[in-house]
Parts: C-alpha cells; sequence; structure tokens
C-alpha cells in the first residue's frame, strides 16, 4: 500500500565512476484523494427490498516521478569558458599574428593554467606555425585542444572501494570553506544510494558546526555517525569509526578532519597523526581526498603541495567549479604535482558532485 508512505531514491556517483544521478520521489498523500463509488442499478422494488449500495473506493493519487539529472561541465564551466572563446573569437577574426601568442598566454594564464605549462602548451603550436604544419586560426585552435587533453589524459580517477573483510576508509582534508563537510554529504548520500553501507567519523572536533552537519547529512543518507567531544583528539574519533564500522561490518568509512587549528605546522602534523593512526585500525584507507574551492585558483595549487606532503593525497575533488574563470587550476595540478582530480562540484546539491571527464572539461572550454 502506498498510503501515507514516501520514499526517495538515488543513484548518483559510485566507485566505478558513474556520473549520472536520478532521483525519484514516489509519494502519496492519504489528504489528497479521490472517491469513486460503483453505479446502483435500479431493481425491482417486489423483488427486490432496498437497493444495494456499494462500499466506496478509495484511489490514492501517486504523484509522477521526478527525474534530476547530474549536470555536465559543459553546462557550468561557462565563466572558464568565456576566456576562451573571447580569445578565440579575436584570433578568427584577426588571424594569426604575433599578438595571437599574447593573446593565448594570457588567456591561459586568466584560467591558471599556470606559466609552465603556458609556455609548454604554445611552444610547439609556434614552431608548427613557422614551418608552416599549421597555417589558420583554426588549426592553431584544435592542436591547442588537443595538447591541452593530452595533458590529462593518463590518470586513474578511480575512487577504490576495494578492501575485502574491512572497511574502506576514505580522509577528506582540506582548509576551512572549501567545502569539505558537504563533499563528505554528497559521497555518503550517493554511495547509500548504490546500496553501500556507510559510516561518517567527525574528526573535525576544533569545530562544532562540522560535526552538526555532518551529522545532519548522515540522519540524510541514512548512514551511521561517529563524533567525539568538542576540541578532543581527532585521530581518536577516526579510529573508533574504522572500529565501529569493522564491528558492525559497514563497507565505507568517510572521515572529517579539522581545517584549521593554531598554525599550520600544527594542522598539518595533526593530520600525519591521523592517517598513521588510521592505518592502525582495522580497515583500509585507499583515498586520501584533498577538497580544494577552484575559485582559490593558484592558491589551491600551493594547499595541495603541503596537503599532498603531510597526507599522501591520492586525489582532488575541486568543489565550486561552476562560479569560477580559473577551472584551468585542473591543469596546474594535475602537471605540477602528478595528483588526479576525481571529483567536481558543480552546485549545492547532492546529484551536482560528479566524476570529472577530462575530455568534457576541455571540449566544454573550445566550445
Amino acid at each position: 500500500m502506498l498510503a501515507s508512505a514516501s520514499a526517495n531514491i538515488a543513484i548518483a556517483l559510485g566507485a566505478s565512476g558513474t556520473g549520472v544521478a536520478i532521483l525519484v520521489v514516489l509519494r502519496s498523500r492519504s489528504n489528497r484523494t479521490r472517491t469513486v463509488s460503483a453505479p446502483v442499478e435500479k431493481a425491482d422494488t417486489a423483488e427486490t427490498p432496498a437497493a444495494v449500495i456499494a462500499p466506496e473506493v478509495v484511489v490514492p493519487e501517486v504523484v509522477v516521478p521526478e527525474i534530476a539529472v547530474a549536470p555536465s561541465v559543459r553546462e557550468k564551466a561557462g565563466r572558464t569558458r568565456s576566456l576562451f572563446a573571447s580569445a578565440f573569437q579575436s584570433i578568427r577574426g584577426r588571424g594569426i599574428d604575433s599578438a595571437t601568442w599574447d593573446e593565448l598566454e594570457e588567456t591561459l594564464l586568466l584560467a591558471d593554467i599556470g606559466i609552465g605549462l603556458a609556455t609548454r602548451l604554445l611552444d610547439p603550436l609556434r614552431a608548427a606555425v613557422k614551418d608552416g604544419s599549421l597555417r589558420s586560426p583554426d588549426e592553431v585552435i584544435a592542436a591547442l585542444r588537443d595538447g591541452m587533453t593530452a595533458q590529462l589524459a593518463t590518470s586513474d580517477r578511480s575512487l577504490h572501494l576495494d578492501a575485502v573483510g574491512s572497511p574502506n576508509v576514505w580522509l577528506f582534508v582540506g582548509v576551512n570553506g572549501v567545502g569539505k563537510t558537504t563533499t563528505i554529504g554528497k559521497i555518503a548520500t550517493a554511495q547509500t544510494a548504490l546500496g553501500t553501507t556507510v559510516l561518517m567519523a567527525a574528526g573535525d572536533t576544533f569545530r562544532a558546526a562540522a560535526a552538526e552537519q555532518l551529522q545532519v547529512w548522515a540522519e540524510r543518507s541514512g548512514s551511521a555517525f561517529v563524533r567525539g567531544a568538542e576540541g578532543g583528539d581527532p585521530a581518536s574519533v577516526i579510529f573508533d569509526g574504522i572500529q565501529s564500522a569493522a564491528a558492525k561490518g559497514i563497507q565505507l568509512v568517510l572521515g572529517d578532519t579539522a581545517g584549521r587549528l593554531q598554525n599550520k605546522s600544527n594542522l598539518m602534523e595533526e593530520l600525519k597523526k591521523v592517517r598513521r593512526v588510521a592505518d592502525k585500525a582495522e580497515g583500509v584507507v585507499n583515498e586520501v581526498l584533498l577538497v580544494i574551492d577552484a575559485t582559490t585558483g593558484q592558491n589551491g595549487l600551493a594547499q595541495a603541495r603541503e596537503f599532498a606532503a603531510a597526507t599522501d593525497v591520492t586525489g582532488i575533488v575541486l568543489t565550486k567549479l561552476d562560479g569560477s574563470a580559473k577551472g584551468g587550476i585542473v591543469f596546474a595540478i594535475e602537471t605540477e604535482l602528478g595528483i588526479p582530480v576525481k571529483l567536481v562540484g558543480l552546485g549545492e546539491t547532492a546529484v551536482d558532485l560528479i566524476v570529472f571527464d577530462p575530455s568534457e572539461f576541455v571540449s566544454a572550454l573550445f566550445e
């Protein structure tokens, strides 16, 4: 029966790299029904003492399912794309001249690709124009597109969920304000929808709001939740979370960590301790995901260097890409640090966190 019941099913992001999310809402409201009465035939009063009235049949109203599809980078990376579109329009209108290279270099730098990679991308194109192998603006633009795609072609972007007989552990690191806790909540929502059992460990004990926010996400997604005392030892919370998951047969632990302590060195030392203690628990730490705000540009690259040195980062989650003209930071992180961008955030809702597709990303910049 559907009376007064509701069910929400979300199929979102899986470890296999699926980036499409479906939200199905099925709702029945007992206070909004249609009453259907069976027709009554007239009977001969001599044969039938009274008419027989059929009982009322209550037909519940069923809301038509709503489908929410995860956005694409092509739809959301408009600010970065506009930089490239403006430059390409100018070059096509003017033709290839000495100003072409300055304009392309400026565009790459404004997108935060970085001077080193910008030079490596443009020098071969200059040479090709000089020797006549590239003749038109469209050929130069197409060659730049190919070069940028090649820079992102070799990374492993899968999220590993392959521990057998013990919990998988994904730790999340990053400075405060980048969307770390929200990212954990979105991933938990996606994984539980896929049938994975999840436990969230609120390891940011220095910020009460972080634990409270994480608890809300746990309740929404149906995940287990572990937290410690405010100001307590973050490593102990992560350890307890992993041990609890192991005891209950939970498949995935998502561990939040602090983003700010009294000074930078204290933060990095605390994160090193969290990693050491997590490795001693009855689970497998198979992902350490650094969450970076795309709008910070080159500052995000500096953060990646520091966190990678402290915690052995396995992948990047790049949030707020939809609101940034500095999407080129993807290239800087991957080429300079060798850390793959695995997920990108394109909005506020749970379905807006998707697997990063480099081909789609580069194509979006050139359309």
